[in-house]
């Protein structure tokens, strides 16, 4: 578990990381207590992720060439030496507040060969602006991630995947999830290890136009909550009956049934959202499938944030 909220000591972490393990069992909810009760309120406690767990976790986040990964609260640098140095990220940043734990992380960086792609710069995790990132990697305790998760939120570009150890983001459901057997592991609950990953969401609230391969006018307005999507709206004059829609980073989907001169038609809206653009292609399925280019624009009403939790941290 990362320290980039934590000033404790070599030898108050050991104290520390046996609190956790005799709390192991408990769960998360009585593990924080513990923790908070031994480095005050704000502290978190430093526990290495195991490397099976960091592997497994710069796999989910589909990691590669084009990646700028930011870890905050690097501990001692094995999972953005990871990500760089085995899974060809071009470079990243790990931030933490613990002076031992990154002179270890950069000194691990220069043995593997990618000190000239990565750092460990002393910085407080709230204070660090990760719009650069294209990955997070985390390994803190729920409360912190929930703190986390209006500014990931708000400074990450659609797409930007995070990935986390153990501990999830609430109401905020990750796109997957894995639980992994890990006989080294011996906090929190020893022997599994969980990881999850969220990929941030565009921003595609608000009322939309377009038309139909036929020319008819369509115009919906969307609610969003995070990556969910409530879409309601009119093809033609007529409502539209919405049967699904997904948004995962900038792709979305709105499958609805269209009644059209007196005959229901399905119709597959698939495109990236950019700004106020989405692009891409409407399938038809009547007596045969077809296919056509497919463009909406936003009109207005845009939601200042997609998350419920923004203001309230």
């Amino acid at each position: 578990m990362d320290s980039s909220h934590s000033k404790a000591d070599p030898s108050r972490r050991r104290l520390l990381a046996a609190v956790a393990v005799a709390a192991a069992g408990t769960g998360a909810a009585a593990l924080a207590p513990l923790l908070r009760a031994q480095t005050g309120a704000g502290d978190v406690v430093y526990v290495p992720t195991p490397q099976v767990v960091v592997n497994r976790m710069m796999t989910m986040a589909r990691v590669g060439p084009s990646d700028f990964v930011i870890d905050l609260g690097s501990g001692d640098g094995r999972q953005l030496i990871t990500a760089v140095a085995k899974f060809g990220a071009k470079g990243g940043r790990g931030f933490d507040l613990d002076d031992e734990l990154l002179r270890q992380a950069n000194e691990n960086a220069k043995k593997q060969g990618v000190a000239d792609r990565v750092a460990f710069i002393r910085r407080n995790m709230f204070e660090t602006d990760v719009s650069a990132a294209s990955v997070i990697t985390l390994y803190l305790l729920p409360e912190l991630n929930l703190k986390l998760r209006p500014k990931l939120l708000a400074e990450l570009r659609p797409g930007s995947r995070i990935v986390s150890h153990d501990y999830n983001m609430g109401d905020w459901q990750a796109e997957e999830s894995v639980t992994m057997q890990v006989p080294e592991k011996q906090v929190g609950n020893p022997g599994v290890s969980y990881v999850y990953l969220w990929i941030v969401p565009a921003n595609v609230s608000g009322n939309w136009q377009w038309k139909l391969p036929g020319g008819q006018p369509v115009e919906v307005a969307v609610r969003q909550r995070l990556q969910d999507l409530e879409v309601r709206g009119t093809a033609a004059g007529r409502p539209m009956n919405v049967s699904l829609t997904t948004l995962r980073g900038e792709d979305v989907r709105i499958s609805a049934a269209v009644e059209l001169n007196g005959r229901t038609l399905r119709h597959d809206f698939v495109g990236r959202a950019r700004g106020e653009t989405i692009e891409g292609t409407v399938r038809t399925f009547d007596r045969v499938e077809q296919t056509s280019p497919w463009s909406a624009v936003r009109t207005g009403g845009r939601a200042a944030s997609i998350d419920p939790s923004a203001g309230t941290r």
